[in-house]
């Protein structure tokens, strides 16, 4: 076995006389052409593996916990075989057992961060639905009146009228776009900085504070410039929180799970979506103060976000990558269900960090003269460039843009934002636009659930493949049932039916995939700024959707917009089936060695490999075996 994985030149063979960092030389994380998924620790010696743990220690000031972290380390190098490692208690064994048995047996902090960050979510969701009735407006431009209704008055009260000054449209579009453009340009950005400076908690915290001060803001304009600018200031929180929120929970949660619990951002954000829906089916009829307190009203679950946030544990990543090892330690503890599993975690974490620093050339330590050299500033712009020019992070940066722009591209927000336009288009009343756009928030949320487990088990690749075909027929046919004659009763229903279809193939695939997806796929020292890039993304086209759909929608009528979207997810499908790599169920660092497979290789495979494994299986139902991409040690 040994000799296979040599020949394979990933990881050169360690000897007696040869150093842990000497042996990460031999590592190539931007060309591994074997697709060999190597754990950094599997060539050491047992007195090798105790002579680096012993210098760890040394190093981090962590000499207390010196035991403890060689049995770790010990248990990192070979997991299968906990069993046989000598001073590991009954109940540390039975915590290692149920990390298979009992996935979601978890630390009550870890589940904390989790419910905070999912508070986090919620908030987002409710302040996107602050648009929706807004944009309600452009359905009704030829209902004298009617607009001002559909509006919760807003336009109205700001003098703006679309039937009479053609600027006026494009100013609603605008302050309904603004806080996604605001967000893709400004606050994802500002999420590398202050992260640097702040950790996840203290950005998350100060995002709070711009999403409860904003939307306050909002509900006591008085002119359209002032809200404008109101919607922008929300759109900085925004985006920082969507950059920084699933980061924190892909760094706390182990590798079994973490798929299921970083979901919860999207989640959460649906059930956001689904409370605003309701504030607004709520408040449609209470005349001129309608719209204010729908806007106002996104500032109940800032307010948990706020308090929580500081009881929560800070990453053990970021502390790593402040190099605050003992910080780290603590909150791995919190995080983790036995001091061991800390350890464990801790010291492997560590020795990959270790290899993405030597490969990948960055971080916040340089070697100089073989002293460490660290770095007071993030590199910000460094960084940038190094998510398109570093092979191993710029298959990161293609498949994370690839699912973020397919989220804008499957047509979602075409309901998120105009689902009572689309209604009021198919001849609802306004009462039943409303009802109508509450169902699909609901059917939003409900058939989220489901990912909750099957991300980790079906896994984020195929949750995707599964679902996109689904998407398209689903929404082309919402766009055919346009023809049906406007005063048959299966007009209305029939658009529903397919819509409200279309709404549950969205939710357990594209719905939580983009978010866990990203904040995964970056290498530790890029995860910043690698998430602060594919949020941008996503938030900059739903703002020009929010600008661009009405104007689409009456040059090519609601069909052939509906069926434009329709188009889109045949070619997201693609997309995702020749760029984007699985990465279901393996340790963030362990990603490294996924996305350092060429891109090249990855899209053979696809092509020549998955493509007839799938027409003999599923249409010539033939019993046939695919050959894995992946190959791993145990398999060697």
């Amino acid at each position: 076995m040994d000799e296979r994985k040599a020949s394979l030149g990933l990881t050169r063979r360690l000897h007696s006389g040869r150093s842990a960092e000497e042996a990460l030389k031999g590592v190539d994380l931007n060309c591994n052409v074997e697709a060999l998924i190597e754990n950094p620790l599997n060539h050491l010696t047992p007195e090798q593996l105790q002579r680096d743990v012993r210098a760890f220690t040394r190093e981090k000031g962590l000499d207390e916990y010196a035991e403890l972290l060689e049995r770790g380390a010990q248990i990192a190098k070979d997991p299968q075989f906990f069993e046989a490692i000598s001073g590991v208690t009954d109940r540390e064994k039975q915590a290692l057992r149920n990390e298979r048995s009992r996935r979601f047996r978890q630390p009550r902090a870890l589940y904390l961060t989790i419910v905070i960050c999912s508070i986090g979510a919620a908030v987002q969701g409710w302040d996107q639905t602050g648009s929706n009735g807004a944009v309600r407006h452009f359905s009704a431009r030829s209902q004298p009146g009617f607009g001002s209704r559909q509006n919760l008055n807003w336009p109205q009260d700001f003098g703006l009228d679309t039937n009479r000054k053609s600027n006026d449209f494009w100013i609603l579009g605008l302050v309904n776009a603004a806080p996604y453009l605001a967000a893709s340009v400004i606050g994802c950005w500002l999420s590398h900085p202050l992260n640097h400076y702040l950790g996840r908690r203290g950005v998350i915290f100060v995002a709070a504070w711009f999403c409860f001060f904003s939307v306050l803001g909002s509900a006591c304009t008085q002119t359209w410039v002032q809200l404008f600018i109101c919607r922008l200031l929300l759109g900085v929180g925004m985006g920082t929180k969507a950059s920084t929120i699933p980061v924190l929970a892909a760094e706390s949660s182990p590798a079994s799970i973490r798929g299921s619990l970083v979901m919860g951002w999207q989640l959460w954000v649906a059930f956001g979506i689904f409370l605003g829906f309701s504030a607004n089916l709520v408040l449609y009829q209470l005349g001129d103060l309608a719209w204010r307190l729908q806007l106002g009203s996104a500032v109940i679950p800032a307010i948990p976000l706020i308090i929580g946030i500081y009881f929560c544990p800070e990453s053990p990543r970021w502390y790593i990558k402040k190099h605050r090892y003992d910080d780290a330690f603590k909150s791995l503890r919190r995080l983790r269900n036995t001091p061991l599993q800390a350890a464990r975690d801790l010291y492997y974490i560590h020795a990959q960090v270790r290899l993405e620093e030597l490969m990948l050339g960055d971080g916040d330590i340089t070697m100089s003269e073989g002293k460490p050299q660290y770095s007071s500033s993030g590199r910000y712009a460094n960084r940038f460039v190094q998510l398109f020019t570093i092979a191993r992070v710029r298959r990161a940066t293609l498949a994370a843009s690839v699912v973020m722009i397919a989220q804008q591209m499957c047509g979602i927000n075409i309901m998120a934002f105009y689902s009572s336009t689309l209604f009021t288009d198919a001849n609802a009343s306004e009462r039943s636009a409303l009802l109508v756009s509450w169902g699909f928030g609901l059917i939003n949320f409900v058939f989220a659930l489901p990912a909750v487990r099957s991300i980790d088990r079906f896994g984020r690749r195929n949750l995707l493949l599964f679902t996109f075909p689904h998407m398209a027929w689903t929404l082309l046919a919402a766009g055919f049932c346009f023809y049906i004659p406007s005063d048959s009763p299966a007009h209305l229903g029939m658009i529903t039916l397919f819509v409200y279809l279309f709404a549950a193939f969205y939710s357990p695939g594209e719905g939580p995939v983009p978010f866990t997806y990203s904040a995964e796929a970056f290498p530790l020292f890029h995860r910043e700024v690698g998430m602060s890039l594919a949020v941008s993304i996503n938030l900059f086209w739903a703002g020009v959707l929010t600008v661009v759909y009405p104007k689409m929608s009456d040059a090519l009528t609601p069909t052939g917009a509906i069926g434009f979207f329709a188009g889109l997810n045949i070619i997201a499908f693609l997309m995702i089936f020749l760029w984007v790599p699985e990465t279901k169920q393996r340790t963030l660092e362990e990603l490294d060695y996924i996305f350092a497979v060429p891109t090249s290789k990855h899209m053979h495979y696809q092509v020549a490999k998955v493509l007839p494994y799938s027409f003999k299986r599923y249409i010539l139902r033939r019993d046939v075996e695919l050959e894995p991409l992946y190959k791993f040690p145990s398999t060697l």
